[in-house]
């Protein structure tokens, strides 16, 4: 588990690393003005749709089922994967060319601020056109990953979205040759697609799993998807009706409210994404594998292992996100048409998507445990009550905050969201949370506030230290504060936890 979980992890911190050059280049070629703001609503639309049908609600309904088949019967578990790849792509062939159809009204409905400035609506409307067959492609691509995931064939699936990096930086660097940069930015995103797609197929074909046409049937198999599917849809729209609020909500304000809420949201997804995906990833298809096999006691010993590995990694960034944002954004945007007052608006945004960073990264750790036992109804409950505490706190805080106040309730929604689900797990007896365990969370949460002290002592230090440097201070005070959390957090789990605690987390 440990080895595929750095498999998935390694690949998704690559990903980040070449987003975050990216993001630099967007940063200094887009800033933070209409055409950045136009691009970013045309990059959420089909990232939300994404996050809803596909990495959420599919792989929670699709891997336990066809891990399940896998196990039994490799002819079943093929003609289930042929069947729900015909459904699957006609759906998104539907949904595409309704899209384009009715782009106007779409824009209009989840950017309704850009009503007040035409040309930024019209220029959202076009780039999101370009944007948008990405969704299909990209669902193609998390089907053929689930399929892969089963297997235990993490790398491809984990290392495709460095291609979405590498196509827009190129298309950025060329943007010469087109309309705009809005537009090279967005042709990049089309083209991501298709080499992911192109990826994930190709490795599905040398395994043997590449599904095929079939007529479609509603056999019990396929019934039981759908059974399993409306439930997760429900629960995986609910972070994204709250990030869909963001963006109707950020288009009433200032210009750059929008680009403001993206770099934030960029640097909170890297533990998200390398720590919190990395590690449901590989769960979800571990713990569907130890229960089929009535392994009880062996998948309730993943789960508290990946909680334990999922907190030990995701500390170290509360800490920064919340006592040095501004020196996070200075050095990695504050350059180009970026300039330090929109560093220090998105860094501010950062730390209140940082009050709830823990409960970003521990919840898909969290449901796997019932989307392992085919329950996708009961992670809505807590899904819905999250997002609607969460949209009710963007509406007031909106006014005084801006779009800081609209992460902080990103942040409370999720902290409710994951308290739920960790009380539906105790109560049905999925999950203890023993004495063990409650004095591991308080040993964690020390180390962190003396991370976080380090941190920002380190900080005015550097202030000072650098003060007369007239390039590259930034960019040194980030070193140093990087030296620093890695000597003090280190050694802080070490005095704490001890080195037995450590060998056995790794030797699982």
């Amino acid at each position: 588990m440990l080895g595929r979980i750095f498999t998935v992890g390694g690949y998704t911190l690559l990903s980040r690393v070449t987003g975050f050059a990216r993001d630099i280049m967007l940063a200094a070629i887009l800033g933070a003005g209409p055409v950045a703001d136009a691009f970013f609503v045309a990059l959420r639309l089909p990232n939300h749709f994404r996050a809803i049908f596909a990495e959420g609600a599919f792989n929670a309904a699709f891997v336990p089922a066809y891990a399940h088949l896998h196990g039994q019967n490799q002819a079943s578990a093929k003609l289930f994967a042929d069947r729900i790849f015909t459904l699957l792509l006609s759906a998104q062939i539907v949904l595409l060319v309704v899209a384009w159809l009715f782009m106007p009204q779409v824009i209009g409905l989840l950017a309704p601020g850009f009503s007040d400035d035409p040309a930024r609506g019209e220029l959202a409307i076009a780039l999101t056109r370009i944007t948008f067959p990405y969704l299909l492609l990209i669902t193609l691509v998390t089907l053929y990953g689930g399929m892969l995931n089963v297997m235990h064939r993490f790398a491809s699936a984990a290392a495709a979205p460095i291609f979405l990096n590498l196509s827009m930086m190129a298309t950025l660097a060329l943007a010469a040759f087109f309309p705009g940069a809005g537009y090279a930015a967005a042709w990049g995103v089309l083209i991501a697609g298709i080499l992911e797609f192109l990826l994930l197929a190709g490795d599905a074909a040398r395994n043997g799993i590449l599904p095929k046409f079939s007529v479609p049937r509603l056999d019990m198999d396929v019934r039981a998807f759908f059974r399993a599917l409306g439930p997760a849809t429900i629960g995986s729209m609910g972070t994204q009706v709250a990030l869909f609020a963001d963006t109707i909500i950020a288009t009433f304000l200032a210009a750059g409210a929008l680009s403001a809420l993206y770099y934030a949201d960029r640097l909170n997804q890297l533990p998200i994404g390398v720590i919190g995906i990395a590690i449901g990833t590989v769960l979800l298809p571990e713990l569907s594998r130890r229960l089929a096999a009535e392994d009880h006691a062996g998948a309730a010993k993943a789960q508290r292992r990946a909680f334990d590995f999922t907190l030990l990694f995701s500390i170290p960034f509360v800490a920064a996100f919340l006592t040095v944002p501004d020196v996070i954004m200075r050095a990695m945007f504050a350059r180009g048409a970026f300039s330090k007052a929109d560093a220090a608006a998105a860094g501010a945004t950062l730390a209140a998507y940082a009050v709830g960073l823990i409960p970003f990264v521990m919840i898909r750790s969290a449901v796997a445990t019932f989307y392992a036992r085919k329950d996708t109804a009961t992670p809505v409950k807590a899904a819905l009550t999250g997002v609607a505490v969460n949209v009710a706190l963007k509406v007031a805080l909106m006014g005084t905050l801006a779009q800081i106040g609209l992460a902080l309730a990103t942040a409370i929604g999720a902290w409710i969201n994951l308290l739920l689900v960790l009380g539906f797990a105790v109560r049905r007896g999925f999950l203890q949370l023993d004495r063990e365990w409650l004095i591991s969370l308080a040993k964690f949460a020390i180390s962190g506030i003396v991370l976080a002290a380090a941190l920002w002592l380190t900080a005015r230090f550097a202030a000072l230290y650098f003060a007369q440097m007239t390039s590259f201070r930034d960019e040194l005070a980030l070193l140093l504060l990087m030296l620093t959390g890695i000597f003090v957090y280190g050694f802080s789990i070490l005095v704490l936890f001890g080195r037995g605690w450590i060998f056995r987390l790794i030797r699982g």
